[in-house]
């Protein structure tokens, strides 16, 4: 929710102030988390970096909107994709890299403070090397929508995570079920606040924009994949008794799949054309659907295969969608197109984590098992799949409008 808002505050006070101070805010959040005394302030640290994080993530695709002119900007949106999907598969990585070593007897706690050292290079590099830039006509905040939405989202993610683990209470049922008139009253506030001239944070007459709904619906079911290194990790990790470190070098293979996806993206264009996130995502569902044949018919050495090809599927797939969305806008609503798309992402990697993980743990049940665990991820995973090639039908049929 925040990141919509926070691609508004990018337009109306300079998008490169606001990703510093977005910066700022994760250092301290960061600090706060790695200090953190007990469970309670660990949690309060974590909703501040997402409410930072949130602040500085639409402003990099919204700068490269502003700053680059068009012959340019489908090479700089790609390299920002990249950037986004290496870093992702690198921080699970790092992030066992880190427990295992142990640095200083810091622990967990290590997987925070690292964020403090790089802040320090990034945060003056950011200023010296960025150029400023803000929408000529700037929209106000609307604080009222944010909240609505705010809610709504948490109604249903909410429950879907902790109903479960709890056994269905009825307040998670109520909640659950108070999602669909928050969601209404939202959309009623946003289409109030449009007729009467106000700004509404999500404009319904930018859903108009040809092709932009689809769009954002597809990377809704692309970012689905977001659960797959869930399940992979509690897989390696219970499955096979590895340990944090290795689980985070099996998927290894998936990062180099990523790198080398976007070289290939030039043959894949001479051969598939606009539908080339499509058949990325395409290569992603064959991946996965890998996975689970492999690991069901006992050849988990064979996994990093399956690994590639889904790396290599995300690096194709991803900047082509990204670029297919966020160029649909002009340079005014770049901020909150931006906004939009990692929106739609980081509400995908949650309800995947609530429904695909849900799907996980209620297959695999009581049980503890190498077998049961891997019969558990290859239901999850094969749900993904699935996820993945409604991602790629909605993307091909939208590079034909």
């Amino acid at each position: 929710v925040m990141l919509i808002t926070g691609g508004r505050l990018g337009d109306l006070y300079g998008r490169r102030n606001v990703f510093l101070y977005g910066m700022v805010g994760f250092a301290a959040a960061s600090a706060l988390c790695g200090c953190a005394w007990s469970p309670s302030i660990l949690i309060i640290g974590r909703i501040l970096q997402g409410f930072a994080a949130a602040i500085m993530a639409p402003q990099a695709l919204a700068s490269i909107n502003a700053i680059f002119p068009d012959h340019e900007k489908s090479k700089a949106l790609s390299f920002y994709a990249l950037t986004f999907g290496l870093a992702s598969m690198a921080g699970l990585f790092l992030g066992g890299a880190l427990i295992a070593l142990d640095i200083f007897g810091l622990g967990w706690r290590s997987i925070f403070l690292i964020n403090l050292p790089v802040i320090a290079i990034a945060a003056p590099a950011a200023f010296i090397m960025l150029r400023e830039t803000k929408s000529e006509h700037p929209s106000k905040l609307d604080l009222g929508g944010a909240l609505l939405i705010a809610l709504a989202l948490f109604a249903l993610i909410a429950p879907l995570i902790a109903g479960r683990e709890q056994g269905w209470p009825m307040w998670s049922l109520l909640t659950l079920a108070s999602a669909v008139p928050l969601f209404l009253v939202f959309w009623w506030h946003e289409r109030t606040m449009e007729s009467t001239g106000g700004d509404p944070i999500l404009a319904p007459n930018l859903l108009q924009v040809p092709g932009l709904k689809r769009g954002l619906l597809a990377a809704l079911f692309f970012y689905v994949l977001a659960a797959f290194w869930l399940i992979f990790s509690v897989y390696q990790q219970g499955g096979l008794g590895r340990t944090p470190f290795e689980a985070g070098v099996a998927i290894l293979p998936a990062a180099a799949g990523f790198v080398l996806g976007p070289f290939a993206s030039g043959r894949f264009l001479n051969v598939f054309g606009r539908f080339s996130a499509g058949a990325g995502m395409v290569l992603q569902a064959v991946g996965l659907f890998g996975t689970a044949a492999l690991i069901s018919s006992g050849l988990p050495q064979f996994l990093f295969v399956a690994l590639f090809f889904i790396g290599a599927g995300q690096g194709i797939a991803l900047p082509n969608l990204v670029k297919t969305v966020v160029q649909r806008v002009d340079r005014a609503q770049s901020g909150l197109a931006s906004g939009l798309v990692n929106s739609m992402f980081q509400i995908s990697g949650a309800l995947a984590a609530a429904l695909i993980g849900g799907l996980f743990f209620s297959v695999l049940g009581s049980a503890t098992d190498a077998g049961s665990i891997g019969h558990a991820y290859s239901i999850a995973a094969i749900a993904i799949a699935t996820c993945l090639l409604v991602a790629g039908w909605l993307s091909s049929d939208l590079a034909t409008k």
